[in-house]
């Protein structure tokens, strides 16, 4: 089974991505701003993480940078809020390997996660 990191500064969002990829996927921790997910990806060594767009602190996009200098193989798929796309473009150009957007659609979700590793 897969493993899995979510990032994300709400509590709620959290939870609910929690509840949709646990069914398929097992999820070893969250972190609610970049700087924490810089900080966790090397203890956990996720296959995969759900990374926010706009969160304090360190944003999406400088977290993904982080990642990815580092872990150039992380799969981060990116979460945005509706009328983002410009910043899903630059995530996606910088190396995210997919996104999804609030609020979500549970089949969604697990598709673009499922998808990280089918290719």
């Amino acid at each position: 089974m897969h493993s899995g990191l979510i990032v994300d500064d709400a509590m709620i969002m959290r939870m609910r991505l929690r509840e949709i990829l646990a069914k398929e996927f097992n999820i070893l921790g969250e972190a609610s701003n970049g700087q924490e997910a810089i900080e966790l990806y090397p203890q956990y060594m996720p296959d995969f993480v759900t990374l926010d767009i706009t969160m304090p602190l360190v944003s999406g996009i400088q977290a993904l940078q982080a990642l990815l200098s580092n872990f150039p193989a992380a799969r981060v798929v990116i979460v945005s809020a509706v009328g983002q796309k410009q910043i899903v473009f630059e995530a996606l150009s910088l190396g995210a390997k997919d996104f999804i957007v609030k609020p979500f659609e549970p089949e969604r979700v697990l598709k673009a996660v499922k998808r990280l590793f089918t290719a």
